[in-house]
């Protein structure tokens, strides 16, 4: 699954004369995915003009989407930015668990911006074995990807060490979201679309991809059903005990023997996860931990407060299984949106579907809020996938506007260079394992280091901790995009 773009050419995509809302899908005058080599995955689309020779055509250079880039990059900076200063800043770290901050936007946009990518991949599929060998191999690979950066084998900045117990290994992560999402929407889209149906209406839309949709439903009501419907018994967990020196764990009671409750310890997600991964390869600090009920501090981390929750020490995996078929859909509907792109010739019928879209998803999303299903990143509710989605295509929108229609690109070639490595921009910053790795040559302690040093820099020119270590984490995001700059400029494009 390719994160980010590979194919070196930065042109954007053509202009293109006005059309038909939908297109025949095998019409010259349509815009067709280059396949030229099986082994490409890249967002790139070449404009075929009507009765177009076949050698003519040939020497169309393949144009990639620019906007797609900068979106992935606008995601890989956001990422870093709620990482590193949600401590300073906790309103933009993640939400405790019910409501949405600006964090809980970037696991939607990335997952959207996978959809759109696999709408322009399998566009023509030649041969849906090889194209089906391929996508299970990349999903594997970015699945072990995930395990190596997230497992708990790297332990981060501020920490020399590394390496696993294997007996507490976690087991899924954000990459291996990413995967799960990218497996599903990639097998709908080579396996239940009906190449047979020429798109030339809006009706032969529907006819085209209602067993994808259908599928995509089926996924959404799996979910619901052992959300609200899956019986949740009383469960134990080991919890180790701060106050003795030895190792000493005492195992924690948490009372539930309920159905559909979206609490934190009582809920479906978690006791499936607990269920099938077990509790020691799940998340250890969960964002629970930040509410008022576990923290003094509420919304940041801190003491537990008197008479406290036995449950606010219990493990939580904010990428479990189940919410993990809800996270799909985000994939599926940025796949509606790259059929809308391949399909739509016109620069004003795409902005304009994109956008009726994306507004109906905010409106279904705040319907559902109010009727009562919570904004939730960490259970991927109903609501939250609807919001945060219809957020996602207004932000890509915007950018295929001001990218890719105004040609207005020098305010986001940085973000574009990023989104070209976005994969390896996120190993190495949003990770931790470039700053863990400078960190090592430190001056005598290991708190001496440049990376340290840096920010302490900036604490005492700002005369502030929070607002040093923003001016760090910007300056963070910004040697990452000239990094994936250089890297652009001697056409290393890192994909898996």
């Amino acid at each position: 699954m390719s994160i980010e773009s590979q194919n070196q050419t930065e042109a954007s995509i053509a202009e293109e004369q006005g059309a038909p809302l939908l297109l025949h899908h095998h019409d010259h005058s349509s815009i067709l995915i280059s396949h030229q080599n099986e082994q490409q995955e890249e967002d790139t689309i070449v404009p075929l003009p009507d009765k177009q020779k076949a050698d003519d055509a040939k020497a169309i250079p393949n144009q990639r989407i620019a906007s797609l880039d900068v979106f992935r990059g606008l995601t890989v900076a956001l990422m870093i930015l709620v990482d590193d200063v949600g401590g300073a800043f906790p309103s933009l770290n993640h939400s405790p668990w019910f409501g949405v901050t600006l964090a809980d936007f970037v696991m939607p946009f990335f997952l959207f911006g996978v959809g759109v990518s696999i709408g322009l991949v399998f566009m023509k599929v030649s041969s849906k074995p090889n194209a089906t060998k391929k996508v299970i191999i990349r999903t594997i690979k970015l699945f072990i990807l995930g395990l190596l950066l997230q497992g708990g084998y790297f332990h981060g900045r501020g920490d020399l060490t590394y390496g696993v117990d294997l007996s507490k290994i976690r087991w899924l992560g954000v990459l291996q979201r990413i995967s799960i999402g990218y497996f599903l929407a990639s097998l709908s889209e080579i396996w239940l679309v009906n190449n047979n149906v020429s798109v030339d209406s809006p009706v032969a839309f529907v006819r085209k991809y209602c067993i994808q949709w259908m599928f995509s439903l089926l996924l959404c009501l799996v979910y619901l059903c052992l959300l609200y419907g899956l019986y949740v018994p009383n469960w134990t967990f080991e919890q180790s005990n701060l106050v003795w020196s030895s190792h000493v764990s005492i195992i924690q009671d948490v009372h539930c023997e309920v159905r559909g409750s979206l609490d934190p310890p009582c809920n479906a997600v978690g006791f499936i996860d607990r269920l099938i991964l077990g509790e020691h390869h799940m998340y250890q600090r969960p964002v629970y931990q930040r509410t008022k009920e576990c923290s003094v501090n509420s919304p940041d981390y801190g003491p537990l407060p008197q008479n406290s929750p036995g449950w606010c020490l219990a493990p939580f995996d904010p990428e479990g299984i189940l919410s993990s078929l809800m996270a799909a859909i985000t994939c599926f509907i940025g796949l509606h949106f790259g059929h809308i792109l391949m399909l739509l010739q016109d620069h004003k019928q795409r902005v304009f579907l994109w956008s009726t879209c994306s507004f109906c998803l905010l409106v279904i999303g705040y319907i559902l809020e109010i009727l009562g299903i919570p904004l939730s990143k960490a259970l991927y509710t109903l609501s939250y996938m609807f919001i945060t989605t219809g957020a996602s295509g207004l932000v890509l929108t915007a950018i295929y506007y001001i990218v890719d229609i105004e040609k207005f690109r020098k305010p986001t070639v940085l973000l574009q260079w990023m989104g070209m490595n976005a994969l390896i921009v996120y190993a190495l910053a949003a990770c931790e394992i470039f700053p863990a790795v400078i960190q090592g040559f430190y001056w005598r302690s290991p708190e001496n280091n440049l990376v340290n040093a840096t920010e302490a820099l900036l604490h005492t020119i700002f005369h502030s901790e929070k607002w040093g270590t923003m001016a760090f984490v910007i300056v963070e995001i910004l040697f990452w995009c000239l990094f994936a700059g250089f890297l652009h400029k001697k056409g290393i494009y890192i994909k898996l």
